[in-house]
């Protein structure tokens, strides 16, 4: 499976890099947790491409004290339940899915989002996304509308899991990984925002990756290696959040989130998908587009296949 391909690697990473201990935690209540206890769900569940950049951030004493901080809601290394229900949403295992479906190598597009759905079933570790089977909640309908909008041959899904469209190389990140059940935001301001900041950060330097074989230009350095991005970033605060990115880069489009209460004040019509997939055109050349409708440069005047890339 995807996880235990990415615990593999994890651990077979960890001890080259002097990285992580990766002890699960004692489930003994009385237990002050140990540093690998309150990082084996990263030592586990972070993708190694994505770990290896962080290990450091995740020493820092602010992570150390929003893992406590998690610790005491009930998310405990890999265990998240208490009498059978889940004390955080996400699930443990899915609190860093983002990264195992979008390797950093792989990430062409971003996508912010705030914080995980807070209603039971809903959240499994990527922005705007829901499990099979959830109802498509009202943010993501508003972006599907918009798609439509832009590319009238767009075959709206009856669902909203978009685990495809991460798979494809667009990072769906919220900027807090976590959320207590049914309260919205209640996990702000612990220090999610730092971590993903860092997490944008390294996305600002590496992504759209090279090729094995590019060059680098001149004046560019080995470590600035990544080709740019596109970087959707709906809401005010989202467009805090990449405003140092570089825009010589990196195509950054900001407008009004898709929530109902704002979709109308500048989200719809904001044309991002077209934008995007042209930028991504000029870029990439041939290579697909990550973004529906999936077009390549011998295919972008027939009708989109773009429904495959969210089911």
């Amino acid at each position: 499976t995807l996880v235990a391909d990415v615990l593999s690697s994890a651990l077979d990473l960890l001890p080259s890099l002097n990285s992580i201990p990766t002890a699960l935690p004692s489930s003994s209540d009385s237990h002050a947790p140990s540093e690998a206890d309150l990082l084996a769900l990263e030592a586990m569940t972070l993708h190694p491409s994505w770990l290896e950049h962080l290990q450091d951030e995740l020493r820092k004493p602010y992570f150390l004290e929003l893992k406590r901080f998690l610790w005491s809601e009930g998310l405990r290394g890999t265990q998240d339940r208490q009498g059978g229900k889940l004390k955080v949403f996400p699930p443990a295992r899915d609190v860093y899915a983002w990264s195992r479906y979008t390797p950093l190598r792989d990430v062409k597009v971003v996508i912010l989002g705030q914080d995980p759905y807070h209603d039971d079933g809903q959240a499994h570790g990527l922005c705007f996304s829901v499990r099979p089977g959830v109802k498509i909640p009202p943010s993501l309908r508003n972006i599907y509308k918009e798609i439509k909008e832009e590319y009238p041959e767009f075959d709206v899904p009856k669902h909203g899991n978009l685990t495809a469209l991460a798979r494809s190389g667009v990072l769906l990140l919220n900027t807090s990984l976590t959320v207590s059940p049914h309260k919205a935001g209640s996990h702000s301001n612990r220090g999610w925002e730092t971590f993903t900041d860092k997490v944008i950060d390294l996305v600002d330097r590496y992504g759209g990756h090279k090729p094995e074989g590019d060059a680098p230009s001149p004046d560019e350095g080995a470590e600035e290696m990544g080709r740019g991005v596109v970087v959707l970033a709906w809401g005010a605060w989202a467009a805090k959040r990449v405003a140092k990115m570089d825009k010589k880069k990196h195509l950054i489009l900001t407008s009004a989130h898709p929530s109902p209460l704002s979709a109308r004040r500048g989200f719809f019509g904001n044309n991002h998908f077209r934008q995007a997939n042209e930028w991504l055109m000029q870029k990439y050349g041939r290579e697909p587009s990550p973004l529906p409708p999936a077009r390549t440069g011998a295919a972008r005047n027939h009708r989109s296949s773009a429904t495959s890339l969210l089911t």
